[in-house]
């Protein structure tokens, strides 16, 4: 059975900040196609949400899966959805999950 996928604020925020980011460097067409993998990336988590690493030392249920080998996407499963959480570029810190 498929999950509803839901993104987080913060995961919209990261996605809307990593399109300025690479729009001001590559442009707009660049930037968009790579937000669009990201997000094609993702809906995968409604039919296989098991996927990634659990990290339930920073956040109960928190699983981490990368992408591209530049993204980190953090995300948690319930019964009928997937959320993701954050969408972290370039090695940002995981830590500051916990704090949230």
């Amino acid at each position: 059975m498929a999950r509803r996928l839901v993104f987080a604020p913060e995961a919209r925020d990261d996605l809307r900040g990593l399109y300025l980011f690479i729009a001001e460097r590559d442009g707009e067409d660049r930037a968009m196609a790579y937000i669009e993998r990201i997000e094609a990336h993702c809906r995968g988590f409604a039919d296989f949400p098991e996927r990634g690493t659990r990290r339930d030392d920073l956040l109960p249920g928190l699983r981490i899966t990368g992408f591209e080998r530049r993204v980190t996407i953090a995300f948690h499963v319930s019964t009928d959805t997937v959320t993701v959480d954050r969408i972290l570029y370039g090695g940002r810190n995981l830590d500051a999950l916990s704090e949230a």
